[in-house]
């Protein structure tokens, strides 16, 4: 039977999450916008998911604003913040060298508007010093900050609390790309201090192109998609009826089933990681810090990342070299870089992200694949 690692990636449509999505995708195609009694029921349902997901996070429902995916979340949050104070000091944006490249482009694509961008550096662990954060906010004024709660690649966890206080006292404002982490980690705007927090529906189980970006009501946010009152005029747009409550019901089943997800998720990692430190030839990144419970990055010594994807894929395996939105693109990850690493050590990077799906004989033949690889490379 085929193995889905690449969790990360995506995840498959709960079967509970379809159900809820059902009546709006058979039932009459009532638009939420209109003032008969099917235009009001779909509206009652996007404003039940709008619960649903605000109670993920710790937000206020007011605060959700859909969007097409985490992709159009995350530039919503660092583009919206910025125009907002267009032609006003301060319009500068840090970000942290090792975030998605949803980030990392909308980030730089200001630089055309006249904003000054700059990246965070990590260490060797991928975690972003608080201290060199602190000297690089002293330089000049700040707008925004984005650094992602988990990284996607290595699934490396940054110390959110910690940065946003640092972040707060300097006067700007801090946007969390919580795209990996909902789902495997409790999160909570309040505990994490967040000003603009992203959300994305297909890597908790439910269905793609819906996402949210939950934002504070006192951060100063424009519009970037015009042409209708929906998302109380910051997003014009007709409303996906029946992939909201997806996200919605998705959303609550991520509250209530987080413990068993991740003590799921640990064991297989646990198997995993003992079963990696018996291949001499494996690179560990990230190794000696919090990741998420569902995540590693390993490089094979010898072996460039995606021949060891494709020769897995053969075996029936699917994992990943790194971000989905990077792949195919022949170069090292940017992560990696950011790290320290080489590039041929970066290039050879590849990505396990298991699932509620997956089992211990999944990783068990992973592992005896990935040895028997190894041992051909020795021989």
């Amino acid at each position: 039977m085929p193995i889905y690692f690449d969790h990360n990636a995506t995840t498959h449509l709960d079967a509970r999450v379809l159900e809820a999505m059902m009546p709006y995708l058979s039932g009459p195609a009532a638009n939420p916008s209109s003032l008969h009694r099917y235009g009001r029921l779909a509206r009652d349902a996007i404003e039940a998911a709008r619960v649903q997901v605000a109670q993920l996070v710790g937000a206020q429902p007011r605060d959700v604003i859909w969007t097409s995916g985490g992709t159009e979340a995350n530039n919503y949050a660092i583009k919206g913040v910025m125009q907002a104070v267009c032609g006003r000091v301060p319009s500068r944006v840090l970000y942290g060298a090792t975030e998605h490249p949803a980030v990392m482009e909308a980030a730089e694509s200001l630089r055309s508007s006249g904003c000054e961008v700059e990246a965070i550096a990590v260490d060797h662990r991928g975690i972003i010093d608080a201290n060199a954060l602190e000297a690089q906010l002293a330089k000049a004024p700040t707008r925004l900050v984005s650094i992602m709660r988990a990284n996607n690649e290595t699934g490396v966890i940054q110390d959110i609390p910690a940065l946003a206080a640092i972040v707060h006292a300097a006067g700007a404002w801090l946007h969390v790309d919580a795209v990996q982490a909902a789902g495997k980690l409790a999160v909570d705007m309040d505990e994490l201090g967040a000003d603009l927090l992203t959300l994305s529906s297909h890597k908790i189980y439910g269905p793609k192109g819906i996402a949210a970006l939950v934002v504070r009501s006192d951060v100063e946010l424009e519009a970037l998609q015009h042409g209708g009152a929906q998302e109380r005029g910051r997003r014009g747009g007709t409303e996906n009826v029946a992939a909201i409550a997806g996200f919605g019901r998705a959303a609550e089943l991520a509250i209530e089933e987080l413990d068993p997800r991740t003590q799921h998720y640990a064991q297989l990692i646990e198997q995993l990681d003992a079963g990696l430190r018996q291949i001499p030839e494996i690179v560990m990144f990230g190794d000696g810090v919090a990741r998420l419970p569902n995540t590693r990055q390993f490089a094979l010594s010898g072996y460039d990342g995606e021949a060891l994807l494709m020769e897995l894929d053969r075996k029936g395996i699917a994992v990943s070299s790194g971000s989905a939105c990077a792949s195919g693109s022949g170069e090292p990850s940017h992560v990696l870089l950011a790290m320290g690493f080489d590039p041929v050590t970066a290039k050879g990077a590849i990505r396990v992200s298991v699932g509620v799906v997956n089992t211990t004989d999944e990783v068990a033949r992973f592992l005896h694949v990935l040895a028997e690889i190894a041992g051909t490379l020795r021989s």
